[in-house]
Parts: structure tokens; C-alpha cells; sequence
């Protein structure tokens, strides 16, 4: 019987279900900016790479300055003029309001306690607070402030404690099959897969989920 939630964040919560990269990627595609698809991947991989070796995000950093910082990043490594950030920034910022809307209405609406599990950079917390989601979780489970980071299935055992819950009792929910189902699998979880525009079109271990969503507010019917 399934007594307890672990959701994660990025991709999840704040997305949709979209991988990070194909939503900025949308953006530079709405912006009219000039760079290929693999271009685009390059300078996202760049980026993404940096900000896990150097401590660029500070705690106090909003998501609106971390989503700046990860921008910029791409830009810079594509010589590109730094004055596309501000209408990049505004367009995957308004996206992201409207995503967290729907995260907190659909995880306010579910009695049972919920525990965060999230690959992230120290500021999860200021995070939660700016869109309204740091009353709904019990517990968060960082990356950067346990040393653990997914696809480690100890960073979900941590969340699983942090419920209290038997592992067989706790439902994770995410959008990567590779970094939240399969290795919450091996925790002993049920998983939800939120299913979302990938980051590439290599073929998906779907039958990896006991259930598939393409949608948060599935969540609330069985």
C-alpha cells in the first residue's frame, strides 16, 4: 500500500516533463537565435558540466538567477551576444511560473507526506520558496548538500528515511527513466514516469515504470 510521495524537481516540477535542455533549446528556437541543434547541445553540455565543477550557484540564488547563470554559460561558449539573455530568460521564466502553478495545485490536492529528491546546486530551498512549494514537502533530499546525486539509489534511500516509510510503501515520481525510475526501482519503490519531450530520440525502457503519466494531475485518479 502506497503511503508516501518522492517527487523530483528539475524536469519534473517545474517543466512538465520536458528535459531542461530541449526547453531552453525551444526558447533559442523562439528568440530567433542562430545556432544548430548540435551547436545548442554542445554549449548545453558545456554549461551543465560547469556548473557541477565550479561553484558558480551560490545558496542564495533565486531560479530565476540560476537559469541566468546556466543561459549565460550557453551563450558565452557559442560567442553569442549576451544581450539575448534578458528575452530567453523572460521566456522559459514565464514557462516555469506557469509549470509550478500546476505542481503546487496537483501536490497540494495529495494527503500523502511528500519528501523532495533532487539533483541540485545548494539552493533547492530559496527555490521551493519563490514558486510557493517549500510548505509541501517534509523533507528535501539535495544533491549538493548530501553528496549523493542521481542515478545513486542511495539518494533515494535518504528520502525514503526521511518518510519514515517501508521502501515498498513510497512512490517516486520523475521525469528521467535513467536517473529517477530505474534507480528508485532498485531502492525498492514503486516509480510514476512522468513522460515529457526527451533530451535525445534513443529508445525508452518504458516497461522500467509501474505507471506512466503524462501529466502531474493524473496523479489524483487511480
Amino acid at each position: 500500500m502506497m503511503k508516501g510521495y518522492i517527487f523530483d524537481y528539475g524536469g519534473t516540477l517545474d517543466t512538465g516533463g520536458c528535459h531542461w535542455g530541449k526547453m531552453i533549446w525551444h526558447a533559442y528556437r523562439q528568440n530567433g537565435i542562430p545556432v544548430t541543434w548540435q551547436q545548442f547541445r554542445d554549449a548545453y553540455v558545456h554549461g551543465e558540466r560547469t556548473l557541477g565543477t565550479v561553484p558558480i550557484v551560490r545558496k542564495d540564488f533565486t531560479f530565476r538567477q540560476t537559469l541566468e547563470a546556466k543561459v549565460r554559460l550557453q551563450l558565452e561558449y557559442l560567442s553569442l551576444p549576451l544581450s539575448f539573455l534578458p528575452s530567453l530568460i523572460s521566456c522559459l521564466y514565464s514557462d516555469v511560473l506557469c509549470h509550478t502553478a500546476h505542481s503546487r495545485e496537483v501536490l497540494g490536492r495529495l494527503p500523502e507526506p511528500k519528501v523532495l529528491v533532487s539533483n541540485f546546486y545548494g539552493n533547492m530551498t530559496v527555490v521551493l520558496r519563490e514558486f510557493g512549494l517549500d510548505g509541501l514537502f517534509c523533507h528535501v533530499v539535495e544533491s549538493a548538500e548530501v553528496g549523493v546525486r542521481k542515478p545513486d539509489p542511495r539518494i533515494f534511500t535518504l528520502g525514503i528515511g526521511a518518510l519514515g516509510l517501508r521502501p515498498q510503501e513510497v512512490t517516486v515520481v520523475g521525469d528521467s527513466v535513467s536517473k529517477d525510475i530505474i534507480p528508485a526501482r532498485q531502492a525498492g519503490c514503486r516509480t510514476v514516469w512522468l513522460r515529457g519531450e526527451q533530451w535525445t530520440d534513443e529508445p525508452v525502457d518504458e516497461c522500467a515504470a509501474d505507471r506512466i503519466i503524462t501529466d502531474l494531475s493524473e496523479l489524483l485518479t487511480t
